[in-house]
């Protein structure tokens, strides 16, 4: 109780800390988007709507920092986000909706996949070290983790999509089909996401595949593990029980941050593919210096990231007693 607790208090120590950043680092940047956006209304716009416009887009220049602070706190724990600067007259809340299916789709089940394959990949070579599948693994996925996410959509895009034709290059779906639970449209929000998600996967699948297998190794010197040996337990226990289920301990920490990030997006993936994302519209809000969007997608992220690291500590001390005494 008391472990979980700890990891609560600075569960919610960061949470105030990264609400702070959000609130200080976009107005560290130059220029006044907002302003510049109202401008675009002034001629002949009456003082009154120039102020309801202000006020609709969360613009409080005259009122002193810490008053904003305050009203932005509130606003975020009550989940007004305001309008978006740049897709006015748009809500942040409509955009982040209508995003977040699109990168759990996509992002969250590439995420899933790669760790899963990956530590398979990883806990086998592992075990058969020194084999034809362990003797090909290290030298190719150091090289498939370190591609860049847009190089590599760019190389598919060019073979897939403009020399064979085979699949699309860019959005979640065709423009002019009509969204719906259907075959046809779910066949071709399939074939738009496989180009994104291949690039995902083949980038991020080695990570998981080196980190279980030398994480395995150490863990097959370990003691226990040679007295299970000693026993004649049969080798697939052995692997699994012993072995595997202690070296991906370290692990869980890793793929709970993944997860948590997967709110994120893959920002250079979305916006190679135009795929919006949430990492599509954290780029272009960025870009646009829009504000309310950008504080809004930065609040989510932080948050998906803290409370899959507060899980994950909690499914670690559950899994492995010497972590809770530990703390």
């Amino acid at each position: 109780m008391r472990f979980a607790l700890r990891r609560l208090g600075f569960f919610l120590l960061t949470l105030w800390a990264a609400l702070t950043l959000n609130f200080v680092l976009p107005r560290l940047m130059p220029g006044n988007p907002a302003i510049a956006m109202i401008s675009k209304f002034k001629g002949g716009v009456s003082p009154q709507a120039l102020h309801t416009l202000e006020i609709q887009f969360g613009v409080f220049t005259h009122k002193p920092l810490l008053s904003q602070y305050f009203t932005y706190l509130g606003n975020m724990a009550t989940g007004k986000y305001g309008v978006s600067l740049s897709e006015y007259p748009a809500t942040v809340g409509q955009i982040i909706k209508n995003a977040i299916p699109w990168t759990l789709g996509l992002v969250g089940m590439t995420t899933i996949l790669a760790f899963v394959l990956g530590t398979g990949i990883g806990i086998v070579g592992a075990w058969r070290r020194g084999g034809t599948l362990d003797s090909i693994m290290p030298p190719v996925f150091v090289i498939t983790s370190v591609i860049p996410y847009f190089w590599l959509g760019l190389v598919l895009i060019l073979l897939f999509a403009v020399k064979l034709h085979a699949l699309p290059s860019f959005g979640s779906y065709f423009f002019q089909a009509t969204p719906g639970f259907n075959l046809t449209f779910i066949w071709d929000v399939i074939q738009h996401a496989i180009l994104p998600a291949a690039t995902l996967l083949i980038t991020t699948i080695g990570t998981w595949i080196l980190t279980m297998r030398n994480t395995m190794i150490t863990t097959l010197a370990e003691d226990y593990v040679r007295m299970a040996r000693a026993k004649g337990l049969p080798n697939r226990r052995i692997m699994l029980d012993y072995a595997a289920r202690n070296a991906i301990l370290p692990n869980l920490t890793g793929f709970a941050m993944s997860l948590g990030f997967v709110l994120g997006g893959a920002i250079l993936t979305e916006f190679v593919f135009n795929y919006q994302g949430v990492g599509y519209w954290l780029l272009a809000a960025v870009n646009n210096e829009d504000y309310p969007l950008m504080q809004a997608l930065f609040l989510l992220i932080t948050v998906a990231v803290l409370v899959a690291i507060l899980l994950s500590d909690i499914a670690t001390a559950v899994l492995d007693p010497r972590t809770r005494d530990a703390s």
